[in-house]
């Protein structure tokens, strides 16, 4: 499974991005996708999470703000990103888990992530 991040960019604090990430090459129909971020020095951590069919999940200090979604016809996850703040500087990873039977181990995969820098 390949995962492809895109539209990290430079933005002014306050203002909004929207992230993509398109999974491609053997995904199994149902599976669950997240967003992930790792600011330098800091360890990497959930931002936003979307199982197959459930609800969307965020951490706390992104929520009210942030906004994840999918298209499940388009193997693709999206995060909208509003009122951004500096703290929100990272570089955003996608992540996609999927089991083939209900009793197996969850594979995990990861796109190479996509900078998202906020200015004053």
């Amino acid at each position: 499974v390949q995962l492809q991040a895109s539209g990290g960019g430079l933005v002014q604090a306050g203002g909004s991005l929207r992230l993509s990430c398109v999974a491609s090459g053997g995904v199994y129909r149902e599976n669950d996708m997240a967003w992930y971020r790792q600011a330098p020095g800091k360890q990497r951590e959930l931002v936003a999470s979307h199982p197959y069919g459930g609800d969307a999940d965020y951490a706390d200090s992104v929520k009210g703000r942030f906004a994840i979604s999918r298209d499940y016809g388009k193997n693709e996850v999206y995060l909208q990103m509003n009122s951004l703040k500096f703290e929100d500087a990272a570089v955003y990873y996608c992540n996609l888990q999927q089991k083939l039977l209900p009793s197996d181990w969850p594979q995990s995969f990861w796109g190479r992530g996509t900078l998202v820098t906020v200015s004053s």
